[in-house]
């Protein structure tokens, strides 16, 4: 990672209708980072990717993106970030090459930017084929291709390996952190637990709100969690039980273990007691941390 602050943004705040949808949020990457951005659906990700890349304007708050005033220089943000979203968004009637050509245009590159692009990708062999006849994981590569042959210096990712195959998913991956390696700064959003797990910090939104924000080993550590492991051969009516008795937060099935998650350890330990069962401890997986925050932060809005 370059270190030189390429995100750094507070009290960014955004309304529709009457409803906020993005409360007082504050976010800091580095330069060459790759930042997680997770959450539940509707928790206002989306929405604080725009008005970082400069689609939209904050009703609130203030902060730079590579140097630039977020609410001011908006269009030279745009110029400079590259900006992958939830849906597939170019033409399925053009081929790979005429998509690339077309966003090259945007930009006023020259053909050979397209040529680069189309090597650097490993889209050269597939370059007349239509968009529209490409698998989930080609299209994937192809909308980084285009987010990218501008050479940005900040790429913004929203869900981008959404309905891939495990393959195309670590392809991808590889790709973004020889990026970083390059130089390159990525926010990225998911909801993929192992892909949380690459990124060198993350943040997690909840309901508009930024709740927690680090490694994944501060954020896990910072949880305060206890997870017991139990062996049951009839796991399924006992994790009926164990969900009802105090002290336990989650239960979850893993083959014929159990995962039983609290606050107390003495708590838990009573619990698996009384069940007859001993459990032993197991670290505690960053699903188990974001379901517990998920939990907390609608009790809040409550």
């Amino acid at each position: 990672m370059t270190g030189a602050t390429a995100i750094d943004v507070s009290g960014l705040t955004k309304s529709f209708g009457g409803r906020t949808v993005v409360d007082d949020v504050a976010l800091r990457v580095a330069g060459g980072e790759i930042a997680g951005f997770l959450g539940p659906n509707g928790s206002g990700k989306t929405t604080c990717i725009r008005m970082i890349c400069g689609l939209l304007t904050p009703d609130a708050g203030s902060g730079t993106v590579l140097g630039l005033d977020v609410r001011r220089q908006q269009r030279q943000i745009r110029r400079q970030v590259g900006y992958m979203t939830q849906k597939f968004s170019f033409y399925e009637d053009l081929s790979i090459e005429e998509n690339l050509a077309f966003v090259a245009g945007l930009y006023g590159l020259p053909r050979q930017a397209v040529r680069d692009t189309l090597e650097d990708l490993g889209l050269t062999s597939r370059k007349t084929q239509l968009a529209g006849s490409l698998s989930g994981g080609w299209k994937q590569r192809l909308a980084l291709a285009a987010c990218i042959m501008h050479q940005p210096r900040l790429l913004l990712l929203d869900e981008p390996t959404a309905g891939v195959d495990p393959m195309a998913r670590r392809q991808f991956w590889d790709e973004i952190h020889a990026r970083a390696l390059g130089g390159m700064t990525v926010l990225v959003s998911t909801h993929y637990m192992d892909e949380a797990e690459r990124c060198h910090r993350i943040n997690y939104i909840a309901y508009g709100r930024l709740v927690v924000s680090g490694t994944v080993a501060e954020v896990i550590a910072g949880a305060r969690l206890v997870t017991l492991t139990v062996q049951s051969a009839r796991p399924g009516e006992l994790a009926e039980r164990l969900r009802k008795a105090p002290g336990v937060g989650q239960v979850e099935p893993f083959g014929t273990a159990l995962h039983v998650t609290g606050t107390d350890r003495t708590r838990l330990e009573a619990a698996l007691e009384a069940e007859g069962v001993t459990g032993h401890p197991v670290e505690t997986s960053l699903e188990d941390v974001f379901i517990r925050l998920m939990e907390l932060s609608e009790d809040n809005m409550r």
